[in-house]
């Protein structure tokens, strides 16, 4: 299923540990992202989406400098401004949004890619190219979850708190895009050595 917490802990130590030693501020940011567990790129995403009042899918330096901020990212002044240097090829004073986030993501193979793509077909019934509770009726089965069982949460609960999963943890609103998906796990990636039980966590989580 999602990320687990024992994954999500090995990855803050070992992100911890090297963040002390990073001096590349893309790679530094990365690792602060990371330091949050596996919805830590996803959470930054959402961030910038909400301070892109007018759907530009742009930032500049102002708006990555307050979106940081508000996502209580540490970083150093020179770091933010070589980070957005890096991303303003062309000198437009302005960073394309989906580049940004795509560069943070930690390198996944095409496997790996490709087998979280298979589970976001599985679970997007409708097609509609999102997961929402209407979706996971009939693939997620609610019934086997302890505070269904004792009477504590309705179905449609469970539904929530599982796609809250891979919701920002500020900004839930029930419904999970491909790019959500994918950005999440990047975060699981990140703490899981080898594509083949990357791959088998998958199949096993998802019986693709």
């Amino acid at each position: 299923m999602a990320g687990t917490a024992r994954h999500d802990r090995e990855m803050a130590i070992s992100a911890k540990k090297q963040l002390a030693e990073s001096t590349d501020p893309i790679e530094k940011l990365r690792l602060q992202c990371l330091l949050r567990g596996s919805a830590g790129i996803k959470g930054l995403g959402r961030v910038f989406r909400i301070m892109d009042d007018d759907q530009s899918r742009t930032l500049d330096y102002k708006e990555l400098t307050k979106g940081l901020r508000d996502y209580g990212v540490m970083m150093e002044k020179q770091d933010i401004q070589q980070l957005f240097q890096h991303f303003d090829k062309d000198s437009s004073g302005t960073i394309d949004f989906d580049e940004f986030l795509i560069t943070l993501r930690p390198p996944m193979s095409n496997a790996r890619k490709e087998i979280i793509a298979q589970a976001f077909r599985k679970l997007d019934k409708t097609g509609d190219g999102s997961i929402t509770v209407e979706d996971l009726r009939g693939v997620y089965n609610a019934h086997h979850h302890p505070k269904y069982q004792n009477g504590e949460w309705s179905e449609e609960q469970v539904f929530r708190t599982f796609l809250d999963n891979f919701d920002s943890p500020y900004n839930k609103d029930g419904i999970v895009t491909a790019e959500e998906f994918l950005n999440y796990y990047a975060g699981v990636s990140a703490s899981i050595d080898t594509d083949v039980y990357f791959i088998v966590m998958m199949r096993n989580a998802w019986k693709l």
